[in-house]
């Protein structure tokens, strides 16, 4: 008896993977749930484990396919082994399987209706980026929404395709590929590099974006920290106390005052968030990947501190989770940690917010008349202007700089 090997839900707007590679081969025995194929998303690796013990039998999807939720990947044969093993199809839309719809080929995503129905307009957020990008309905098709209403994802992932009106906004892309000089060599880009790729450039096409920045004196946080570093270590279990902890307390305490930087466009509304999903970005195996801390606003410090040291190590062993990368209202990034100094970070769209943590440097100010060298740290904010304000983002950065240079303030909560 074979059973079936199929992709499982991937995660909130993730649709479609593709096949990165298959960890056994045909006639090989597996145990149940033992990793078989690993799927690439527009976000995080996925492993997909064999439904039961036996031996594997047909690879369906070879490695380099293009799947969608609930397409058949490969079968596994149950009890003794498998027969000789079946052919390999690089494209599995070419062998469907029976009651099985197929799936997307690397063209684009899953086929809709040619048309979607006259009354089913667009959802709010999905027409203000129709509209924006001159992309007609009638070329969308029917949505994945309900009733088939055109979703913003929806049209994301219309914009995203290589065909889609706004990619080729050049028709520089759609000609054949230069010639390679010497020493040069072409490498396809992962879903994930392309998944970045189109976000960023969302963010700038979509979001009137501006950057403030100030400078953060950090002698505070490094005595405090370097006072009861051990003792914290030992309170909590072996967690390091670093300054991520206090930038993130920093910013709930700040988006409390300022709630626009907290908030999000909606078409012609504005979205209030009375909780704080702290996004923070950490270098992964794949790419810079941004995981969410759910509730930060409800965190100790030392259960934020937990959360940063987990997510930077599941980061780069790949084995963050597809919920754990969705649903932040605003983000930290460091790239001091890479030795930068000063930097413009790219908002996360939808959130309106995102804060640039970089390298500490001792420099020269004047404190008190006196020149001194202080611990310094440049701090950049990008915001989107179109909700938050100059005067609410330079506000809230400076409320940041103020808890930094005194954490005392976030005890006291002032």
């Amino acid at each position: 008896m074979a059973t079936e090997i199929k992709v499982p839900t991937l995660g909130e707007s993730v649709t479609t993977a593709t096949v990165a590679r298959w960890m056994k081969q045909p006639g090989e025995a597996v145990a149940a749930d033992e990793p078989l194929v690993e799927l690439e998303t527009d976000k995080v690796t996925v492993e997909v484990g064999a439904p039961v013990a036996g031996t594997l039998g047909e690879i369906v999807v070879a490695a380099g396919g293009e799947v969608g939720v609930g397409a058949v990947l490969g079968l596994v044969v149950e009890g003794g082994a498998a027969a000789a093993p079946a052919s390999v199809h690089a494209n599995p839309a070419a062998n469907p399987q029976p009651g099985v719809n197929a799936p997307p080929t690397p063209s684009g995503p899953v086929a809709r209706p040619a048309t979607p129905p006259a009354d089913k307009a667009p959802l709010p957020a999905a027409a203000k980026i129709m509209d924006e990008r001159g992309v007609a309905a009638a070329a969308m098709g029917a949505g994945t929404g309900k009733d088939g209403r055109i979703t913003k994802g929806d049209v994301l992932e219309f914009l995203a395709r290589p065909a889609a009106p706004a990619a080729a906004a050049s028709a520089a892309a759609a000609k054949a590929p230069r010639a390679l000089d010497a020493g040069e060599e072409r490498v396809k880009m992962t879903r994930l590099r392309r998944t970045i790729a189109a976000r960023l450039k969302e963010a700038q096409n979509t979001a009137a974006m501006l950057t403030t920045f100030n400078e953060v004196d950090m002698s505070a946080a490094m005595a405090l920290r370097a006072e009861y570093r051990d003792t914290f270590e030992k309170k909590h279990n072996g967690i390091r106390l670093g300054f991520m902890g206090f930038f993130v307390k920093a910013c709930v305490a700040a988006l409390k005052e300022f709630p626009a930087v907290n908030a999000e466009i909606d078409g012609d509304e504005i979205v209030y968030k009375n909780f704080v999903h702290m996004g923070i970005a950490v270098g992964g195996a794949n790419g810079l990947v941004v995981p969410v801390i759910r509730h930060a606003d409800q965190m100790s410090l030392a259960q934020v501190e937990k959360s940063v040291a987990d997510f930077g190590r599941r980061a780069r062993d790949g084995a963050l989770k597809l919920d754990e990368l969705t649903g932040g209202t605003f983000s930290i990034t460091n790239g001091g940690v890479y030795g930068s100094l000063m930097s413009t970070p790219i908002l996360n769209p939808p959130q309106s917010g995102i804060l640039g943590m970089h390298k500490i440097q001792d420099r020269p100010v004047a404190i008190a008349g006196k020149v001194e060298i202080r611990p310094m740290m440049y701090l950049a904010m990008s915001y989107d202007h179109r909700i938050v304000d100059g005067k609410e983002a330079v506000s809230f950065l400076v409320r940041v700089k103020e808890s930094i240079e005194d954490p005392r303030r976030l005890l006291l909560e002032i």
